[in-house]
């Protein structure tokens, strides 16, 4: 058994920082809390780690109920979004610092010590201080230091929030290959939506303080639970039921709104009985996909991603006249917030 909560509530005076959460995160498993700011995910995980106590519920760590249990008493790892080194220790003796503490003996410190170093690829940069470092390397420290005391539980709270897209991009992959590795139980908050499907095995989505949806990345992306999931994991258009693209193909909501993902707008070059006219409007080129702005004939606008080879076969140019149709549509009742 990994993490269980049950209808766990925080408040912070008047402000209802989670309200009734229950979830479980299964044991070797590794988990995003993902959400907007103010959701709730970042008090969640500080609950979980004993940072902060929660008023109702329960919180049952490996099988333990851990609820009023201190942080030391959990035996969880934490890392911050802002490494929170000692400054003044070089890499080894910050990594030594937690089996030090518990009066480990030095032969045991030394060992894991440099056992970490290797599997966090930064052997020889041991006697370096935390000033001699790049922003990834010190947070790759701060997850060896984490790892050190042999934890139960590893929390991550944005723990590539501070560095930038480059970096946060090959910490991802790296955090995934040593999550295989090590296989401890691992949270991690994050508000991107890239960074939670490109690295975790379920992803939980949050809002408001309550859980929205769990689910893997490919349920969370293709099967969303609800409006709010679907506007916040990856690029949608939301449009009226009655726009052109959804009456011309034979779409029928019992909803007002309409989601209708990029890769889900269809673009042909001649009409036929289930397609909507409309006019190129701009053309952006992402790389690998072209990113194209439509304007429907009734004024609405949509955007449709491409691959490369299917725009090169639609010959596109800005002002166009061409025809397009849904692939996949979704609705759902009219309450969301992001």
């Amino acid at each position: 058994m990994g993490i269980v909560v049950e209808n766990v509530s925080k408040d912070f005076g008047s402000f209802k920082a989670v309200d009734q959460v229950d979830l479980e995160v299964k044991s070797g498993s590794l988990v995003a809390l993902l959400g907007p700011s103010g959701s709730g995910k970042s008090t969640l995980l500080r609950l979980i780690a004993g940072l902060e106590m929660p008023d109702s519920g329960r919180i049952i760590i490996t099988g333990k109920d851990s609820t009023h249990q201190s942080v030391q008493e959990r035996n969880i790892g934490f890392v911050f979004q802002h490494y929170a080194l000692f400054k003044h220790m070089t890499v080894r003796q910050n990594i030594a610092f937690g089996l030090e503490i518990r009066k480990a003996p030095a032969k045991k410190v030394k060992g894991r010590v440099e056992q970490l170093l290797e599997l966090v690829q930064l052997s020889g940069l041991g006697d370096r201080y935390p000033s001699q470092l790049s922003g990834g390397q010190r947070q790759r420290v701060a997850l060896a230091r984490a790892l050190a005391v042999e934890p139960e539980v590893l929390l991550l709270d944005e723990p590539f929030g501070a560095l930038d897209a480059k970096v946060r991009k090959d910490l991802r992959a790296w955090l995934r290959r040593l999550h295989d590795e090590v296989h401890v139980t691992t949270v991690f908050v994050t508000h991107d939506q890239e960074e939670a499907m490109e690295v975790s095995d379920e992803v939980v989505v949050m809002n408001k303080g309550r859980v929205e949806q769990v689910g893997t990345p490919a349920e969370i992306y293709d099967n969303p639970a609800s409006a709010f999931v679907m506007s916040f994991i990856g690029p949608v258009n939301v449009l009226p039921s009655s726009a052109r693209i959804f009456q011309s193909s034979g779409f029928d909501s019992p909803h007002p709104e309409v989601f209708l993902r990029p890769q889900d707008v269809i673009i042909e070059k001649q009409a036929n009985g289930a397609t909507a006219s409309a006019k190129v409007s701009r053309l952006i080129h992402l790389g690998w996909e072209i990113q194209v702005e439509l304007t429907l004939d009734d004024g609405q606008v949509v955007t449709a991603h491409l691959t490369r080879d299917r725009f090169n076969e639609l010959e596109l140019e800005p002002q166009q006249r061409v025809y397009v149709k849904p692939k996949d549509a979704k609705s759902f009742p009219v309450y969301y917030s992001i």
